[in-house]
């Protein structure tokens, strides 16, 4: 590697490798074992806006593009390209559930969610909701997986309609989709008291 010099990993530069390799729908990240190049100063706040060097990313296509090449290892996120992986921060989900449509009812139930960026995945067993709760105030954070171990946090919004639709069982109360049961809370918690 003598002669060569390093080169600072950058937005522009990551934007130009995957545009090089022509794939249709999402590239193959698993394929993609890339060297890690640092950190790059990006960041996807909680509500799902991209910063870079502290500045929101504006243009909807470069967020979709970015979003397209993230991925999580061993708990930390990353964009990967042929050629890089650079390391950055994801402040809760690297998504937003921004709406959902509801196919059928009761157990054969199919909740559909589109994220801030345009993917679509309908819950069910590979794609499970979940719902954590902060230790300190109790206020639910539901979640949906998307691809990859990558999850989107579901809108306020979105979450008030699911509860809408929601049904009771084995104690819990929840959401049936795509053949399964996620528990949301204890029905015991949602009796008046």
């Amino acid at each position: 590697m003598s002669g060569q010099k390093a080169v600072t990993p950058s937005a522009d530069g990551i934007a130009k490798a995957v545009r090089a390799v022509k794939t249709r729908g999402l590239p193959p990240l698993h394929l993609w074992n890339p060297e890690f190049c640092g950190d790059l100063d990006m960041r996807i706040a909680r509500d799902g806006t991209w910063f870079y060097l502290g500045t929101p990313i504006g243009r909807f296509e470069l967020v979709k593009l970015f979003s397209s090449i993230l991925k999580l290892e061993d708990g930390k996120y990353f964009l990967v390209t042929p050629v890089e992986k650079v390391g950055i921060t994801v402040d809760d989900a690297p998504f937003v559930a921004v709406d959902f449509e509801v196919t059928g009812s009761g157990e054969a139930q199919k909740l559909t969610f589109t994220t801030h960026v345009g993917d679509s995945v309908t819950a069910g067993p590979d794609h499970p909701i979940r719902v954590a709760r902060d230790p300190d105030t109790g206020e639910p954070s539901p979640y949906v997986m998307v691809r990859a171990g990558l999850e989107a946090l579901i809108d306020r919004k979105s979450f008030y309609r699911l509860v809408e639709i929601g049904s009771h069982r084995d104690g819990w109360f929840g959401l049936w989709s795509g053949g399964a049961f996620f528990p949301v809370a204890p029905t015991e918690e949602l009796e008046p008291t």
